[in-house]
């Protein structure tokens, strides 16, 4: 199929954002389908500059990025951008962006983060994929707007995988929403050895926006999460180290408790930096937005995923995701402090073990060759089937 992936690269030209996307067409170029990244600036300035710590409305460091990133791994020629602001499109793809839309299959919309503009609505199968599950319900709730943008789709899909369980708490905005998860182009991720004196690590944002408050109940950040986990230094040999984000974020005080605490931009300045960011890892320890943990929908992190790849262990904050992630190792959940050091305790103590089931677990539960198909089956179906917003 021709199939159009709708993403966020020029405006979020930082190595995990890329990656987020750059799974999904390299996965799917490697399935046989013909594949483009489109991007649509939108109609408000929302192109992030991390040099200069700005959001505005030239592209130019967003293009230049997606440009390497895009000849780094052979796609130099798939993709385009369409600059709201100047109504021209940009990038390889610019004079043939229209003609595409109107002969694409499918268009993989994801994080929702691109508008669906009149000459998208014409892409027969037109996918919502939610990564951000619960606050993207909220907003469909209590923003008109936004679930006015939603109904444009006619497949829904949700990182939530637990969403419409009987013990998962999303709120209901009405949409038929589906179960997905990060796709992995296996491939792009070799296995390295892992070091045992390396650090417990993560790339995290304190606050990504502020929290959302629905029916009587908060839906917070890993800001809300983290507070019980401040001493985890001084109660463990292990080191930790959080490449972070958010200009709230206490950085003195987290320094204070025995947290190396880096810059998120140079952990992550292109996809080959954040790369080697996680290989240099022993591991990732990790807190949950505090809004997953609540309604235990069960998310997972893309981040996460891309350690496992990586060969390295993964101990995050439990979300419900051991529902459908049955993993004997690799990935260790936690629900309070002890638990989270029992959990490095352990990866510390039989790591050889927790990195070869690192891997495993993503080629049994990530791996692209797996996630896409069953997305793509699933999503021809639903628009086929006539869903809300069909």
């Amino acid at each position: 199929m021709r199939v159009l992936v709708l993403g966020y690269m020029v405006r979020g030209p930082l190595g995990g954002v890329a990656w987020h996307h750059l799974q999904y067409v390299l996965g799917l170029r490697e399935l046989g389908h013909e594949v483009y990244f489109f991007e649509d600036s939108d109609d408000f300035e929302s192109c992030y500059d991390p040099v200069q710590g700005e959001t505005i409305a030239d592209p130019s460091f967003g293009i230049e990025f997606a440009r390497s990133a895009f000849a780094r791994v052979g796609l130099s020629e798939c993709w385009a951008y369409y600059d709201a602001h100047t109504q021209t499109w940009l990038g390889p793809c610019a004079r043939r962006a229209l003609e595409l839309c109107r002969t694409a299959d499918v268009c993989l919309n994801v994080s929702g983060v691109n508008p669906l503009r009149d000459w998208l609505l014409e892409v027969p199968v037109r996918v919502l994929i939610d990564t951000d599950p619960a606050f993207t319900q909220i907003r469909h709730l209590s923003d008109a707007a936004a679930m006015k943008a939603a109904l444009r789709h006619n497949a829904f899909f949700s990182f939530g995988e637990n969403i419409g369980a009987a013990d998962c708490s999303i709120p209901d905005d009405g949409l038929t929403w589906q179960a997905t998860r990060q796709p992995v182009a296996l491939d792009a991720w070799p296995v390295t050895r892992g070091p045992r004196d390396g650090t417990f690590s993560t790339i995290m944002q304190w606050e990504s926006y502020p929290e959302r408050r629905y029916d009587g109940r908060v839906y917070g950040m890993k800001s809300l999460s983290f507070p019980p986990y401040f001493d985890l230094p001084r109660r463990l040999e292990a080191r930790f180290e959080i490449a972070l984000g958010s200009d709230c974020a206490p950085r003195d005080r987290l320094r204070e408790f025995g947290w190396i605490v880096g810059d998120p931009y140079e952990a992550s300045r292109d996809p080959w930096v954040y790369q080697r960011f996680i290989q240099r890892s022993k591991a990732e320890f990790s807190v949950a937005k505090q809004g997953y943990v609540a309604t235990a929908c069960g998310w997972f992190s893309d981040r996460s995923a891309s350690y496992l790849a990586s060969g390295r262990p993964v101990v995050t904050q439990e979300t419900g995701f051991s529902r459908w992630l049955k993993a004997e190792g690799g990935v260790v959940a936690f629900r309070s402090p002890d638990e989270a050091i029992a959990a490095i305790e352990d990866v510390c103590q039989d790591y050889e073990r927790h990195c070869r089931c690192a891997r495993e677990v993503v080629e049994e539960f990530f791996d692209a060759r797996l996630v896409l198909p069953s997305l793509l089956d699933r999503a021809v179906a639903a628009a086929r089937a006539g869903v809300p917003g069909a």
